[in-house]
């Protein structure tokens, strides 16, 4: 995946990625006209589908809320990259089908760069500034959940395949 980058500090917490006021519907796509609304207001209206969230430490943390990353991947958001993410975003994200990575040298990626994922390697290439940076690639298993959507979609995957 491929896109371009929008930087937020550390400690993003899911009031800012989508604000209790919208809780009222798990509509994905309204959900979506409000993402990361009190962080930056015009948020939804500069970026573009296929771009990619780079954040500082503990993104995510706050309340458990699903909300957050369906809001997210909703918008169009690709993939998010962080030296650390709140541990039940890390799996609210990967259970949505919403690629997050954690990378430690994160703060040296620039926001307007153009940035390339490759999951498999391992890599996260920043094609702005030629340099390349390695992550753990995520495991199988977390891999299948974003190839196939989401959990939900995945079980709905497994499910006919019994059938079939």
């Amino acid at each position: 995946m491929q896109g371009k980058v929008w930087k937020f500090g550390d400690h993003i917490d899911t009031d800012l990625i989508i604000a209790a006021r919208y809780l009222n519907t798990s509509e994905p796509s309204e959900l979506a006209k409000h993402v990361m609304e009190d962080a930056d207001p015009e948020f939804v209206t500069k970026m573009s589908e296929g771009d990619i969230i780079v954040a500082g430490e503990n993104f995510g943390c706050g309340s458990s809320r699903e909300h957050a990353p369906i809001a997210l991947k909703s918008a169009g958001v690709a993939a998010i990259i962080a030296p650390t993410f709140a541990r039940i975003f890390y799996r609210n994200a990967f259970n949505m089908g919403l690629p997050i990575f954690e990378l430690e040298e994160s703060a040296q990626i620039s926001e307007g760069d153009t940035v390339k994922i490759d999951m498999l390697k391992g890599e996260v290439i920043n094609i702005t500034q030629a340099k390349t940076y390695k992550f753990l690639p995520i495991p199988a298993f977390m891999q299948e959940l974003v190839d196939a959507g989401g959990l939900i979609a995945l079980a709905k995957k497994e499910i006919a395949e019994s059938k079939a």
